[in-house]
């Protein structure tokens, strides 16, 4: 049965009209006290992971289209490469992979021969090219609490010792922050929030971060159009609505700022290219492979790679590093390997020839590529009602928050100008 869940302004409201009744009979002893318990607004980043824009439109999402709707909606270029950790540390940082660090899930550095950073990985030294817009609050004195989000558990400009217990002294995390788990459901991410959210004031985040994984995972493991991706749509859009409710409920004013990673591409068996059918056994190795593969020559194989890799390929385009074209912005970090192999939307690289069929879905192609747009809706006190913003880059999104939330950000490569004709204010 579907669930109607009020928008949010609309609870506003009726609990603002039904606090002013209250004031209307409060003793005029208890109108300071009850004055000084009214709630700032909190900035709520939520990230739909593998969400694509057009999910909207389903059908699937009453909640979430309403705030739309009511609020904010927009069109919204994930950065190459468009992969899930590049993509939320470039969200916080407002720097691209090239500037934040994380250049790709998997990567390494010729910093540390040997050693391959993984999306497990929590070692600062891979996190500390950019700061996240939490501790940029953090140091203003501005309370965090992160319910998952890649770095967020990493105590950025720290280090850790290279001995066991790999002791990390220094750097700052969220004050509150959650180890991710995937088996912690949606509803306890949800749960979890509006529990820092009951605090008292003095220990009460002003700015969060949520993560949900399941679109990502549905999209991946059934494509992006399957009955199954829209349930796991429908079924996310429901645990936002339990946000906008409880909020309501505590009478908590919100900025939301509804963001996704990247989008979804179908892919199939039928569309795959397998490298070890192109070149030579010995003159490479692969850093990474799927929608874009990263590649290194074995020492002294550099011209013998290069004369069959940089050869023109069906559905596939490869460059050396240096040569990448500049759309992307990508090439100058020491994490990229020499060579960057793309694919064609839909198409896939990998190591070895497959064997049996699949469909699925995936993500990591051309940035600018329609499948990979990425989802943006904002709706809170902050934001004009039913507006929306041209295409912009999702560096944009750092200095949004940090314009909501009052602190000045690191240096990035985005801007909030973009939003200047949908905010209500400059500040909250």
């Amino acid at each position: 049965m579907e669930i109607i869940v009020p928008l949010f302004r609309s609870f506003v409201a009726a609990l603002a009209l039904t606090a002013l009744a209250a004031c209307a009979q409060t003793p005029p002893a208890n109108i300071a006290q009850a004055q000084q318990q009214a709630r700032a607004p909190v900035t709520i980043l939520i990230s739909i992971d593998g969400f694509r824009p057009d999910y909207l439109d389903r059908g699937m999402t009453p909640v979430l289209s309403r705030l739309a709707a009511e609020g904010v909606r927009g069109a919204m270029r994930p950065a190459f490469p468009s992969k899930t950790f590049p993509n939320h540390y470039t969200l916080v940082t407002g720097k691209r992979p090239d500037g934040n660090g994380i250049v790709a899930n998997k990567m390494e550095d010729p910093r540390r021969p040997g050693e391959v950073f993984t999306m497990a990985s929590d070692d600062p030294f891979w996190w500390n090219e950019a700061t996240p817009i939490w501790v940029d609050a953090e140091k203003a004195g501005v309370r965090t609490a992160t319910m998952f989000w890649p770095g967020s558990n990493v105590a950025i400009g720290g280090e850790r010792a290279p001995k066991w217990p790999h002791t990390i002294s220094g750097g700052t995390r969220p004050s509150d922050w959650q180890q991710f788990n995937q088996e912690i459901s949606n509803t306890q991410r949800v749960n979890a929030v509006a529990d820092w959210l009951r605090r008292p004031a003095d220990i009460r985040p002003r700015l969060v971060t949520l993560y949900f994984d399941t679109v990502d995972t549905a999209g991946h493991t059934y494509g992006p159009s399957d009955p199954r991706t829209l349930e796991a749509v429908a079924e996310v859009d429901r645990h936002i609505g339990a946000l906008v409710t409880t909020l309501a409920e505590l009478g908590q004013p919100a900025n939301l700022v509804f963001v996704s990673d990247h989008g979804m591409a179908e892919t199939s068996s039928t569309r795959t290219i397998a490298l070890d059918t192109l070149l030579t056994a010995g003159d490479y190795r692969v850093v990474e492979a799927g929608p874009y593969a990263a590649l290194a020559a074995m020492p002294g194989h550099e011209a013998a790679l290069e004369a069959k890799l940089l050869a023109p390929h069906p559905h596939m385009q490869c460059w050396r590093k240096a040569e990448i074209p500049a759309r992307f912005h990508y090439g100058r970090n020491a994490r990229v390997p020499a060579y960057l192999c793309l694919a064609e939307t839909g198409w896939q690289i990998t190591e070895r020839a497959v064997s049996g069929s699949f469909v699925g879905g995936n993500h990591g192609y051309d940035h600018e590529a329609a499948d990979m747009a990425a989802l943006f809706v904002a709706n809170g006190p902050a934001f004009r009602t039913g507006a929306s913003v041209p295409t912009f880059d999702n560096v944009d999104i750092q200095p949004l928050l940090a314009r909501l939330i009052g602190v000045t950000p690191s240096p990035g490569d985005g801007s909030a100008t973009a939003f200047e004709a949908v905010l209500v204010s400059r500040r909250n």
